[in-house]
């Protein structure tokens, strides 16, 4: 099931770091997905009589047309080109997935020297060199940067290279290089090892990790905890999730958003029946993919539900769908759990349609009698109640199996 797994680590990863590749400052996890949500991951341009210097540039469409030949007619005309303006274009490119017309514009940033280049723009470009040409490329570019761009922001790009790549001991050495130089670092870089270790199945390292970043006084955002309890479900220890889920209640950067994504996790954990068995059961005819996997993938549903954005949602469940793995009935109640929460009723009746099909695994409707007793547990009646309407008008007595 490779393809299950690349869409596991692809959305882990953007969860990290915004869209495929390194399409922002290595800042905020949080702001950057959000800012994401509301700009869009692709950016398409209709082509028109519009003559800016972005219109230009996304009129190229093929990558072995040249963005520097655009660039330089620019200016021979004449007009100036403001850093932001590159920087705009070039993320707006990455979101398209035209690396090599971003990495164009970074080699015209670094070549300049009336630009002030910041640790973000040496970032950006080592990511551009690991897609446009492979991590050798990325690793012999950061060797020779100046020893004042060799920052935390530099060596997390090069880290988030090799958490693409799954290069375990390269990641582990660069991360001891990195403790080494006594850096300062923040939330994204032990993000990024916990996700590594995520997508290749080492759950016991990603609590080491944790105890890392206490010890460096480091404080966790959002994704350091959905990362933590994920591997803890994921590994079927539920006490220990229950622990963490506590643990980032009390937490000082507590806001809406954790609270929404702790109530979530707790629905998720109290309604779908993990049990041991199920720990390396594979799911359905396709060999390779375990409950363990698909909890994961969950996880990442519920991360999203609680940033409160619909179109990572949307994009999650609709992936999920299109790889041909049949759902179970803990993907239907995670993702119901979701829209729930978010009060995105509509969806919430298609999901109940599609988990109804002959062609889907069969319905609980004892699992949707716990997610309705679970969300009255924490105090949403009216959410339970829209539930328990919805399940009757799709002909589904929440307490009864439908017959």
């Amino acid at each position: 099931m490779a393809a299950a797994r690349f869409l596991f680590q692809t959305l882990t990863r953007n969860g990290v770091r915004g869209t495929r590749g390194l399409s922002r400052s290595i800042s905020s996890s949080i702001e950057a997905v959000k800012e994401e949500a509301q700009e869009g991951t692709v950016v398409e341009y209709v082509e028109d009589e519009k003559d800016d210097l972005k219109s230009r540039i996304f009129r190229l469409r093929l990558p072995k047309r040249s963005v520097t030949n655009v660039l330089e007619k620019w200016v021979g005309e004449g007009r100036a080109i403001p850093l932001s303006d590159l920087r705009s274009i070039s993320r707006d490119l990455r979101r398209s997935r035209r690396f090599k017309h971003a990495l164009e514009i970074s080699e015209w940033i670094v070549s300049h020297e009336e630009y002030q280049i910041s640790d973000s723009d040496y970032a950006v470009r080592i990511d551009l060199m690991t897609q446009v040409f492979g991590i050798d490329a990325a690793e012999r570019y950061f060797e020779v940067l100046p020893s004042s761009a060799r920052t935390s922001e530099t060596y997390t790009a090069l880290l988030h290279c090799y958490a693409g790549s799954k290069l375990v001991e390269k990641a582990e050495s660069l991360y001891e290089r990195m403790k080494g130089e006594n850096l300062s670092l923040g939330a994204i870089t032990f993000n990024e090892l916990m996700t590594l270790y995520m997508s290749v199945g080492q759950l016991e390292k990603v609590s080491k990790i944790v105890s890392d970043m206490k010890c460096q006084n480091v404080a966790p955002d959002l994704f350091t905890y959905n990362l933590w309890v994920s591997s803890c479900a994921a590994a079927l220890d539920l006490d220990e999730a229950r622990r963490v889920l506590d643990a980032m209640a009390a937490d000082p950067g507590c806001d809406e958003s954790w609270i929404r994504y702790q109530k979530l996790a707790k629905l998720y954990i109290t309604s779908t029946l993990l049990v041991s068995s199920d720990y390396s059961s594979l799911v359905g005819s396709e060999k390779g993919i375990t409950q363990r996997e698909l909890i994961s993938y969950d996880f990442l549903i519920i991360l999203y539900g609680g940033l409160g954005i619909k179109d990572k949602l949307d994009q999650i469940w609709k992936s999920l769908r299109m790889t041909g793995q049949k759902m179970t009935g803990r993907n239907y109640v995670c993702v119901l759990a979701s829209y729930l929460m978010l009060g995105h009723l509509e969806d919430v009746g298609e999901i109940v349609e599609q988990w109804k099909q002959p062609a889907a695994s069969e319905f609980k409707g004892t699992m949707c009698d716990k997610l309705v007793a679970a969300f009255e547990d924490i105090g949403m009646a009216d959410t339970a109640t829209g539930f328990r309407r919805i399940l009757r008008e799709k002909g589904c007595n929440p307490t009864e199996e439908p017959r």
